[in-house]
């Protein structure tokens, strides 16, 4: 009973905060009580009980007696839960939180590159190398290709040996793909896509941590100008 009590709980989390991330409910509409909730999701009130506990933890809502169950603000929410970070992926995340995504990986992944430059392993490079290799071994297949891509971000993460970066894999993944959302991928890693990763592994490799630094730098504005690019577009069409 215990374990089946934990499995509808987690169930019942995950559902709500999908329902949230998806706009079923926003900051003007409150979400049902937990009576309500209860019933419409056919679960115990100590099973619907815990999980707003959950989601109170995780920063989507507040919870309080006679002002009912409220969305909090995204500035509120715990954007590195994994859990949180896989919702906005199945949700609709629009151009600014691709934007937003893309200015902390702009804060991250240019040092996470030089400190890999300086501090990786031996099996860290080959890691990074072996991720570079699936990219171009999967040049023709969409799926692998960006798989590649995800893991040669995540490899630099664990290779700078910084925890605190390499505790942001999660992060990175997600933010690579709601980019690819966003793009409309259809096809593979580009050659000067990928060409941008060889330079970028070979200043790691090398040990050179300011060209490392500055190479990962150059891809990240480049992304994040497209992006700007997009928003002011749609700025423009929507006045």
């Amino acid at each position: 009973m215990e374990i089946s009590h934990r499995n509808l709980t987690q169930q019942l989390t995950h559902e709500l905060g999908e329902a949230i991330l998806q706009g079923k409910y926003n900051e003007f509409k409150k979400l049902p009580s937990e009576a309500d909730i209860s019933i419409e999701y056919d679960v115990s009130r100590t099973a619907t009980r815990e999980a707003i506990k959950m989601l109170t933890a995780k920063g989507l809502i507040s919870s309080r007696p006679r002002q009912g169950i409220k969305l909090k603000d995204i500035k509120s929410w715990n954007l590195f839960d994994t859990d949180v970070l896989r919702w906005i992926l199945l949700g609709k995340p629009d151009l600014y939180m691709l934007r937003h995504f893309l200015q902390l990986r702009l804060a991250i992944e240019p040092e996470a590159a030089s400190l890999a430059a300086r501090f990786a392993t031996t099996d860290e490079l080959a890691q990074i190398e072996r991720s570079l290799a699936s990219m171009k071994f999967n040049q023709a297949g969409y799926e692998d290709s960006h798989q590649g891509d995800i893991d040669f971000h995540k490899s630099i993460l664990f290779a700078s040996n910084n925890p605190f970066f390499v505790q942001l894999t999660t992060f990175i993944e997600t933010a690579l793909k709601v980019n690819l959302l966003f793009t409309n991928r259809a096809e593979a890693v580009s050659e000067a896509e990928y060409q941008a990763h060889v330079e970028i592994f070979n200043l790691i490799k090398a040990g050179n941590a300011q060209g490392a630094f500055d190479a990962a730098m150059k891809t990240q504005r480049e992304t994040l100008r497209l992006v700007d690019e997009k928003i002011a577009e749609f700025k423009s069409k929507n006045l």
